[in-house]
């Protein structure tokens, strides 16, 4: 939920090198389903593997025509099983996103599918946990340094959604920390996990069209619920044994072991996180982006991180609200129309935020397609 990927309407029902190996770079897609097309940028496979051997595909991007060095984006993905791979174009707003900067930027990009979607081989999506996830992508973030063309100092981290919350925990090390040169937030986090489902549970109750009085009631069992199961660690399954109200809120219904497509223990490892300390680390430009109509993630966790990055650098941090956009940054007419899926056209000015932040950053390299300068 906290992380949509494209099942938009089913989410907002819902949400070293040893141990980093990758295998030889490819150049060229490998046979079999279809792969994306870019018109200003060429697309390298490759793999990658995290400890628990879940073998990981990776995508990375090179700005065509591109000579020397470029900065690159590493992006950090959503909480659902969907995959980072685009083959059939901007099917959602998130897409649009990621298609954009890759081909209008003139950055590099790397992206890392999670265990057991697409191509990668290992842990079924389902059953993977937060730290396996984790480990892909520090393992892609890690062996960026075999790629001759990316700037190994001029690194830039997007975060999307689940992914805008824990961004700052990719880079592991202090040196990988100083190789980062700024941060994206796409509709993120920064509170702890018990506070988020309490936020999103009063959203969802209240338009799902409940009362005011029924909403304060199911809070109440709700108060109970999260707490049991992501601090004191019980199943949901005993939990509600023990308050069969804590059964009937529960978003996935008679499904016990899962929330969102993800095992329980996925957000137990979240709940653990300190984000606002990792978040505390940063102090260069950052860019933090939330949907007006975003219902599943707040307005206050974005600005949170931005007061938390400007107190280190004054002026670092900008956060920007795009109007009339969900959480995965369609369009929408009213916060209700984006908690049932009623979706408009994406709006290209959202992605045109994006792509002119990147400029910012290096505004001395024109974007792909632009015309010499007339003599």
């Amino acid at each position: 939920m906290a992380a949509c990927g494209r099942q938009v309407v089913v989410c907002a029902l819902l949400l070293g090198l040893a141990r980093h190996g990758w295998s030889k770079e490819q150049s060229s897609a490998p046979a079999g389903p279809q792969r994306e097309r870019f018109e200003h940028a060429d697309v390298f496979y490759d793999w990658v593997t995290n400890s628990r051997g879940d073998k990981l595909r990776t995508f990375v991007t090179r700005p065509r025509g591109s000579a020397g060095k470029v900065p690159a984006v590493f992006f950090v993905g959503w909480l659902s099983c969907d995959s980072v791979e685009y083959p059939n174009g901007e099917t959602d707003g998130f897409g649009a996103l990621i298609r954009r900067i890759i081909d209008q930027s003139s950055y590099a990009t790397v992206r890392v599918e999670k265990p057991g979607v697409g191509e990668s081989r290992g842990t079924r999506c389902e059953q993977a946990d937060f730290q396996s996830e984790l480990e892909g992508y520090q393992a892609g973030f890690d062996a960026m340094k075999k790629f001759e063309f990316i700037d190994p100092s001029r690194i830039f981290v997007v975060g999307i959604s689940n992914g805008g919350g824990f961004a700052p925990l990719v880079p592991e090390t202090d040196a990988e920390q100083a190789r980062v040169r700024g941060f994206v937030s796409v509709g993120g986090w920064v509170k702890t996990w018990l506070e988020h489902m309490f936020e999103i549970e009063r959203r969802r109750f209240t338009l799902s069209g409940k009362t005011a009085a029924d909403v304060n009631d199911r809070m109440k069992t709700a108060a109970f619920l999260y707490p049991e199961w992501l601090v004191k660690g019980r199943t949901i399954e005993e939990i509600a044994r023990e308050r069969p109200a804590a059964g009937e809120i529960w978003p996935e219904g008679s499904d016990r072991t899962h929330l969102y497509g993800r095992p329980l223990a996925f957000y137990q490892q979240l709940q653990k996180l300190n984000l606002s300390a990792a978040w505390s680390r940063v102090k260069v430009p950052t860019l933090l982006m939330h949907g007006q109509y975003d219902w599943i993630m707040t307005r206050e966790d974005p600005r949170m991180i931005a007061a938390i990055i400007n107190a280190n650098k004054a002026d670092a941090a900008r956060f920007v609200e795009q109007p009339e956009t969900g959480h995965t940054f369609q369009h929408y007419k009213s916060l209700n129309d984006a908690f049932e899926g009623r979706e408009g056209a994406f709006d290209p000015a959202v992605a045109r935020v994006l792509v002119d932040w990147f400029q910012q950053q290096r505004p001395s390299v024109p974007p792909p397609g632009t015309p010499p300068a007339t003599p």
